[in-house]
């Protein structure tokens, strides 16, 4: 298996623990809101229903992330080839090495730290369109495209 294809996994595999727990997070939440009766404590009872229904929200809001990230993953082609870097694409520099996907931090693969960047994340702007021996300037420290593959 290339290198690519490892990354591409890694990708998949975060994404699917991802929605994993935010699944679990709104299955406890719907179980605690249902079991939640009216109480002689009135305020307390409204106020923790209230502090259920926000997380609920929040668990949705990143359900929704976790769903933009599967759309993304779905448009890489491992295959397509380009001077220009584009998803899909491992971007080497004489500094780091990316993989230009989905926000997904490091991984290691065959003892070397790859960087999982979205194209829509500030370094993901910055790869996007470039070719060898183009360079960038990330967070004050300048960096030179050695390969695109």
């Amino acid at each position: 298996m290339n290198i690519k294809e490892e990354l591409f996994k890694k990708c998949v595999a975060y994404v699917n623990k991802r929605m994993e727990t935010v699944e679990e997070i709104i299955s406890s939440n719907k179980k605690a809101l249902q079991s939640e009766t009216k109480s002689s404590a009135g305020d307390k009872h409204e106020t923790g229903r209230a502090m259920l229904q926000l997380e609920m929200e929040k668990a949705s809001q990143q359900l929704s992330g976790i769903e933009r990230m599967k759309e993304t993953l779905s448009k890489i082609n491992l295959e397509r080839t380009s001077q220009l870097a584009h998803l899909g694409n491992i971007i080497v520099t004489d500094k780091n090495l990316y993989f230009l996907s989905i926000s997904s931090g490091q991984h290691v693969i065959a003892n070397k730290t790859y960087f999982s960047v979205s194209v829509s994340s500030p370094i993901g702007r910055l790869l996007l369109g470039k070719k060898t021996g183009d360079f960038f300037v990330f967070n004050g420290n300048k960096q030179t495209i050695k390969e695109i593959f």
